[in-house]
């Protein structure tokens, strides 16, 4: 699901702008597969699907895998259109110091909504 990431942040400039005074490696968790993503100045470097054993990271996000695909669609409904939508409904949790998301806030939103906008360009 998170994989595209690292290669399309890179086609996106913009984005990469954006987030340029990001440094941080945080967790995504889509059900009970971990993905660890490292960004360096706006760049991801990696997206590593896991398990992974001790592995640290700043900040995770954690959601079953079926809140992530409804987060993942065209138009999701209330609840689910946004990183703090479902942390507040109770769909996802956030873990860990969230200094660094809170910084970057626009570009970790932009980051997360990147599968669904792949997906749209590619018009499925």
């Amino acid at each position: 699901m998170f994989e595209c990431l690292k290669d399309a942040v890179a086609a996106r400039p913009d984005l990469q702008r954006i987030g340029r005074y990001m440094d941080s490696r945080f967790l995504l968790e889509v059900g009970d597969t971990p993905y660890h993503v490292t960004v360096v100045n706006g760049h991801v470097t990696a997206v590593d699907k896991g398990p992974f054993k001790m592995r640290s990271w700043d900040f995770a996000i954690r959601a079953p895998k079926e809140v992530w695909d409804v987060f993942c669609s065209d138009m999701p409904p209330p609840g689910y259109q946004d990183l703090f939508a479902m942390t507040r409904y109770g769909h996802a949790s956030l873990d860990g110091n969230t200094a660094p998301l809170l910084h970057n806030l626009r570009y970790v939103k932009e980051l997360l909504a990147l599968p669904r906008r792949l997906r749209q360009e590619a018009g499925q």
